[in-house]
């Protein structure tokens, strides 16, 4: 039965030494981000000048809310600052926030 593998198992050999190696980085060099991922999404748009609402990004990823919070969180973690730029607050009728209030985030450069 064990040798019943000996053939494949030359075969994946054979496949795996035509293939180049990995380009492997310097030890402490950061990691290059993995292109078109939600996570390089979010931070184009906290990039761009006008920046972006909570509500925007969760609508661009497919992401809850709280999910987009939870994630700055995590980028602060990480050493990039989040900043509000600005907080459009909506009155309602007893002077309390109503519905349309938003904040726009941006990453401080």
């Amino acid at each position: 039965m064990i040798g019943a593998l000996d053939a494949p198992m030359e075969a994946l050999r054979a496949l795996l030494a035509d293939k180049p190696a990995r380009a492997t980085r310097e030890p402490g060099a950061p990691r290059k981000p993995r292109k078109g991922t939600k996570k390089e999404q979010v931070l184009a748009m906290l990039r761009r000048p006008e920046g972006a609402t909570v509500a925007q990004i969760a609508e661009a990823t497919g992401w809850a809310q709280h999910t987009v919070r939870g994630f700055f969180a995590g980028l602060k973690k990480k050493g990039h600052a989040v900043e509000v730029k600005s907080r459009e607050r909506m009155v309602g009728p007893n002077k309390t926030g109503a519905k349309g209030s938003f904040t726009i985030y941006a990453l401080a450069e």
